[in-house]
């Protein structure tokens, strides 16, 4: 049985037809990278797996059971844009996920379970090399700073299932490096698995044990929206030990086209 498995999942939006016949098993604790043009249905697939959005048509599910059409802490999500709380500090940005899991109504702990919440997060914060940044608020904060920041939100609730959409692309080389060295340790330490869209093909090949490209099979030049994007590619890869040294691309994906404008 599949840990994860999208059987014949379709995205349409009136007659514009994004994803069709979509059906993947993905094992858990695998790094899969997700690439492909703009407007191949790379983000739409995440939102699908994450929640956001209903597939038209197909089911998905985790360990045989469906997965829950609402997005709970089985699933965390990390996009290009930070998703932080501005008026919150680094260390209240962490804490806000304990609080509204422990007290959905109040968002707030009090006396030891705030203590054991404080320490959690503060441990969450020390693994992403946040801890000396604890009381700043992000408006004070490097971009590298503030992903490491939206990445411990993320993980502080535990989730199997960890979804990027394009988390370093606008971060300098240096911090993107610096980025790719952090997530595959805690890819590792905490056993997810991961889905990530990437528009940068050396980086899903340097940290992925998986390569989709979606891409359209078919074409219409007069009804342009009629087909919709599929798997085109699908490579197995062996895990390299440092995320750092980045592989020779496969000949078989030597023909893929890569999106650098954005991604849907």
């Amino acid at each position: 049985m599949a840990f994860l498995a999208l059987k014949n999942i379709w995205v349409e939006y009136g007659e514009k037809v994004v994803l069709e016949r979509i059906s993947l098993d993905i094992d858990e604790g695998a790094f899969v990278s997700i690439i492909g043009p703009s407007g191949a249905g790379k983000s739409s697939l995440l939102r699908v797996i994450l929640g956001q959005e209903v597939p038209t048509r197909g089911t998905i599910s985790l360990e045989g059971a469906a997965l829950p059409a609402e997005c709970g802490p089985d699933r965390g999500v990390v996009f290009q844009r930070y998703s932080v709380f501005p008026h919150l500090t680094v260390l209240g940005n962490v804490l806000l996920g304990l609080e509204f899991a422990a007290a959905p109504f109040a968002a707030r702990l009090f006396g030891s379970a705030r203590r054991a919440a404080i320490a959690e997060a503060e441990a969450m914060l020390e693994s992403v090399g946040l801890a000396d940044a604890k009381d700043l608020y992000p408006a004070q904060m490097s971009g590298g700073m503030q992903q490491r920041l939206a990445i411990a939100q993320a993980l502080i609730k535990r989730p199997r299932i960890l979804l990027l959409d394009e988390p370093f692309g606008a971060l300098d080389p240096g911090i993107r490096a610096d980025m790719h060295g952090l997530i595959t340790r805690l890819w590792r330490e905490h056993g997810l698995t991961i889905i990530m869209v990437t528009h940068d093909i050396k980086e899903a090949f340097g940290l992925g044990t998986r390569v989709l490209t979606l891409d359209k099979r078919r074409h219409d030049p007069h009804a342009p929206h009629r087909y919709g994007a599929g798997v085109v590619y699908d490579l197995a890869l062996t895990r390299k030990e440092s995320a750092h040294a980045l592989p020779p691309i496969p000949a078989e994906a030597a023909g893929i086209t890569i999106d650098t404008i954005g991604n849907n």
